[in-house]
């Protein structure tokens, strides 16, 4: 589907530069794919819902340390 976009210049650049795409058409499908996927895993976080049994970025950070090969 075609569809003419007014998108500021200095936007669609910095968007090609920090996905490495080379076209607009690829810069602005990639913001869109990462848009998509981004709400989809928000959607699905919520539907999980919260848990406890989580561990912390400490705790993790501490087993990381423990299972290290010495």
């Amino acid at each position: 589907m075609k569809t003419t976009l007014d998108v500021p210049e200095t936007l669609l650049n910095d968007a090609m530069q920090i996905s490495g795409a080379k076209t607009k058409r690829a810069a602005v499908m990639t913001a869109l794919e990462e848009l998509i996927r981004r709400g989809r895993m928000q959607a699905l976080a919520s539907k999980l819902g919260d848990s406890d049994t989580f561990m912390s970025s400490e705790e993790l950070a501490a087993m990381r340390v423990r299972e290290m090969p010495q």
